[in-house]
């Protein structure tokens, strides 16, 4: 008995407080990120924005956790209620789960897979099904249409993203989240990152990551003026809550993976002190950081595009874009082998 505990029951019991402790400093993070979120936006349109609960409004995310809990969730009496409440919970926990293979610091991931890559892009392409069977169940017309957009939408993307990932894998040689993070490490510091030789691929990264999660400028599936708030038109309480939870966490997401990708994960902006004295986790976070409040900017600026300009960005632009760019840099990487 104690040789199965030491064997499984232990380890088993370390798996489980670590995603316990990920998810929910995950969710803590989230609940603050959509804070700033709606402080950028209100500062952008200057005004306050939430400074009521909490000083200077930093309760704000907790106290709409609060509302969403404690209302009535409505169910249509013509939905497929099982689907219907099972699609909230399948989009928050494809979203959540992915978070077990994002190093944060050198060592400091609950699931160290020699091809995590390959498993986030699995998860990013199964979290399409919670928005289809939102809209199929609500056995409405507006939220049908909405979730065949969002499909079209998230698929057309995939694509771009899926070959900006090669590109970086080629540099990298290597699939493992913290080996890339690792192979950025060097003398130059935030110049040895790959944000600089494959700034073109960097940008067509961040802009894609922006129409799978489906923000502004992309947000077509939630158009009011065409489809009453999208797939999640029928949805209340909180079911709704999980929704918006799914789509900000594989926000934070992508802004963690374009983080390892191209900003040199935990690594410090330069290799010296005192950059070296701040530990690798708050350089991640701030990064992070970084760029969330890039997408926030974007939200708060730029206008919604039309869904045909949508569609012809990312089968017209990014995907002859991030093929030509597979192609150059697998012949540079080739022909510096040779070179050396």
């Amino acid at each position: 008995m104690a040789e199965f505990w030491s064997s499984y029951g232990l380890p088993l019991a370390l798996i489980v407080a670590q995603s316990v402790a990920l998810l929910v400093t995950v969710l803590i993070i989230v609940a603050f990120l959509l804070y700033a979120d709606r402080k950028v936006w209100a500062a952008v349109q200057m005004r306050r924005g939430p400074n009521v609960v909490g000083p200077w409004g930093l309760f704000q995310s907790f106290a709409d956790l609060l509302k969403f809990v404690f209302k009535e969730p409505i169910i249509p009496a013509g939905a497929n209620k099982g689907i219907f409440l099972l699609a909230p919970l399948v989009t928050a926990g494809l979203a959540l789960s992915a978070w077990a293979v994002i190093p944060v610091a050198k060592g400091w991931e609950v699931a160290n897979l020699n091809v995590g890559i390959l498993f986030i892009f699995a998860i990013s392409s199964l979290q399409v099904y919670g928005v289809i069977m939102a809209g199929w169940a609500s056995n409405s017309k507006y939220a049908f249409l909405s979730a065949l957009r969002s499909a079209a939408q998230m698929v057309s993307y995939e694509v771009s993203i899926g070959f900006v990932i090669i590109t970086v894998l080629l540099c990298a040689g290597s699939l493992n989240l913290g080996e890339i993070v690792e192979a950025q490490d060097g003398r130059f510091g935030l110049f040895g990152w790959y944000w600089l030789p494959l700034f073109p691929m960097f940008v067509v990264f961040f802009i894609s990551a922006l129409a799978e999660t489906n923000r502004p400028p992309f947000d077509l599936l939630e158009a009011e003026s065409e489809l009453v708030a999208g797939f999640m038109v029928e949805y209340s309480s909180t079911p709704y809550m999980l929704f918006m939870l799914g789509e900000y966490v594989a926000i934070v997401l992508m802004c963690g993976l374009g983080t390892v990708l191209f900003l040199g994960g935990w690594l410090p902006l330069f290799p010296v002190p005192p950059f070296t004295w701040i530990p690798g986790v708050l350089w991640f976070i701030l990064k992070v950081c970084f760029l969330f409040f890039l997408i926030a900017m974007v939200k708060a600026m730029v206008p919604r595009y039309r869904y045909d300009q949508l569609m012809r960005l990312g089968w017209k632009v990014f995907l002859p874009l991030s093929l030509a760019a597979v192609v150059i840099v697998a012949a540079i990487l080739q022909l510096w082998q040779h070179a050396s």
